[in-house]
């Protein structure tokens, strides 16, 4: 062989490499990544962040087998279904008004969505559970492996919303299979959904590429159903109301009689809510049981030891805090969620309290795939943080719903508003974790309420709000808005 001709051979693997990241790696160098992920699950509703209450034994592990990042938001929605704004962003890599602008089937004909990015850094692709991102033949055009994609939640049934609440009353069964729902076709949902992860990891066994793999749980969104034995964990007269129960929340927040609101009484009353969280608890737990059989599934499999695996949720769930039942808030039961990230290469054992977007999740993964990062990009990969490169992360975080809700957090305090009520709170979140104790008001807080009020103008321009540069969302100065 000539040298001119071993030049030539070596020139086109490199322009191979460059056009396809994948193809100088082997699956040994290259993680397969399983991304696990649930639906209405607050930070707050899991054993590893601090909830002594509920059962989560397989997240707690996989929690101190990897990376806790304590501090996970999702920014927001622009309709009541928040997991659809959550879900496009984590599929298009856009932050929230830029992803509302996105049309998905046309992201998904730009092979922009995430699995598609996956399957052209040379991964295999994977997908069963919840979608609810544009229609369902989405699926079929960005995942190449797929199995029983659910509706955006199961069916409810009339009783669930008219249920009574009265002790020794009540109307309503979660362990009643007649009901549908989660039991809808037989077996409970959750329980499908490990059982085509058990089918999809057989598969894999022929497979020579990496694969990336998303399970997406609808549980533990409400009808909250879960199988007698989880149910019978959690007594109701055992649970405790949440230490920031209101029977009705005071102010006009742009969501508060809106579907999810509904699955309380009005006045909210503690007996109600010992209920709710409850089956709650007991729909979270038997989810942890269906994660501890994907575990299994991919130990069993021979790919555990060369998989990263991501867990976490689309958003959060008041369920009870501040007399509020859904996740159309901007108080972080709803908008942070638990996030995980364990495997090859990832520190066990540690918690990092740098503030990020759940859909970081999306750059993560195309980082440990070597694709290159595209300019409609907004989302960061969370490795340069767990391998300690980059101690610092954003100085805030934004929230927005609608027209009626803006936020922005920092580390240390939070400010809402409520535009059309005219209404501002302010938030020391060192101090007040729970956020109950509105300093908007206090002539002593004056500087740090402007500070607040210029830090959420600036992270409103940042995201594009669709009314750019309008005043009417953000205040302007100092106690523009009255406080309650």
């Amino acid at each position: 062989m000539n040298v001119r001709f071993k030049i030539s051979i070596i020139i086109a693997a490199i322009l191979l490499a460059v056009s396809h990241p994948g193809f100088l790696f082997s699956q040994d160098q290259r993680s397969n990544v399983l991304f696990i992920f649930a639906d209405d699950l607050a930070y707050d509703a899991v054993g590893f962040m601090g909830n002594d209450r509920v059962e989560t034994p397989n997240l707690d592990r996989l929690a101190k087998r990897g990376t806790v990042f304590t501090h996970a938001f999702n920014s927001g929605a622009w309709g009541g279904a928040v997991c659809v704004a959550s879900r496009t962003m984590l599929m298009t890599g856009k932050q929230l008004w830029n992803a509302n602008a996105t049309k998905p089937a046309e992201a998904v004909t730009a092979r922009q969505f995430w699995p598609q990015r996956m399957e052209d850094a040379g991964y295999s692709t994977w997908f069963a559970g919840k979608w609810h991102v544009g229609n369902d033949k989405l699926v079929g055009e960005s995942w190449q492996h797929h199995q029983h994609v659910r509706p955006g939640m199961p069916n409810q049934v009339d009783l669930r919303y008219h249920r009574n609440f009265t002790p020794g009353e009540d109307d309503w069964s979660p362990t009643d299979t007649s009901l549908d729902g989660f039991w809808k076709g037989g077996r409970h949902w959750s329980e499908v959904l490990a059982d085509d992860c058990d089918g999809f990891m057989t598969e894999l066994q022929a497979e020579t590429k990496p694969f990336f793999m998303m399970l997406a749980f609808n549980a533990p969104h409400d009808p909250r159903q879960a199988p007698q034995e989880y149910q019978d964990r959690y007594p109701y007269d055992s649970i405790t109301v949440p230490h920031d129960f209101l029977a009705e929340y005071p102010h006009d927040f742009g969501a508060n009689k809106i579907r999810d609101e509904q699955l309380a009484p009005f006045p909210r009353t503690e007996h109600s809510i010992r209920v709710c969280r409850s089956e709650y608890y007991a729909l979270i737990t038997h989810m942890d049981a269906q994660i501890g059989r994907m575990l299994d599934a991919l130990e069993k499999s021979g790919k555990a030891d060369n998989t990263v695996i991501i867990f976490t949720a689309d958003h959060g769930l008041a369920c009870g805090h501040h007399g509020m039942m859904g996740k159309q808030n901007q108080y972080d039961h709803s908008a942070r969620v638990p996030w995980i990230i364990a495997g090859p290469g990832i520190p066990a054992g540690q918690r990092r309290e740098q503030m990020i977007y759940l859909q970081d999740a999306m750059a993560t993964t195309l980082e440990l795939a070597g694709a290159d990062r595209i300019e409609t990009d907004e989302f960061s990969s969370v490795l340069p943080v767990v391998r300690g490169e980059q101690v610092a992360r954003r100085e805030a975080v934004y929230g927005g719903y609608m027209d009626t809700q803006r936020m922005v957090r920092t580390e240390t305090h939070k400010l809402v508003t409520y535009p059309k009520a005219g209404v501002e709170l302010l938030f020391d979140l060192q101090a007040d974790p729970d956020e109950m104790n509105n300093l908007a008001t206090d002539p002593q807080q004056a500087e740090l309420l402007k500070d607040m009020q210029s830090r959420l103008q600036a992270e409103m321009k940042k995201m594009n709000e669709p009314d750019t540069g309008s005043e009417s969302l953000a205040p302007s100065p100092p106690n523009q808005f009255r406080s309650q």
